[in-house]
């Protein structure tokens, strides 16, 4: 089974900065492209960053020059940095990882969600 905790949520004020972080766990065979999503209320979930295998990334226009994805390979880990934050960009954000575990039937690939964080900037 593939676990993913996501951390480092939080209250900031407009043009501050956040760092989310999302580790997955278990048996995990390989990663391919890993990601961080985001929903406000009353609105749909949208792509936020995304970062593949190969380290090419992609951003949300809205995003592009305020946050950076990255990861760690050894620690299955993808980062979120949030800089010049703005009321706009409070919602609850989601990492997503696309992981292939070692079944006995053989390699499964599949979407695991992290449990959401909170991230709320004050004007």
């Amino acid at each position: 089974q593939v676990q993913l905790v996501e951390s480092g949520g939080g209250l900031v004020q407009a043009g501050g900065s956040l760092r989310l972080s999302c580790a997955a766990s278990g048996s995990i065979f390989s990663i391919d492209a890993m990601g961080w999503y985001r929903q406000a209320p009353g609105k749909q979930r949208e792509l936020v960053a995304r970062i593949t295998s190969g380290g090419s990334t992609n951003y949300a226009d809205s995003v592009k020059g305020r946050f950076t994805i990255s990861k760690d390979n050894a620690k299955n880990t993808v980062y979120l940095q949030m800089n010049s934050l703005k009321p706009e960009d409070t919602a609850v954000y989601y990492c997503t990882q696309r992981i292939t575990t070692a079944q006995v039937m053989g390699e499964i690939t599949s979407n695991y969600w992290g449990q959401g964080t909170q991230v709320t900037v004050s004007s």
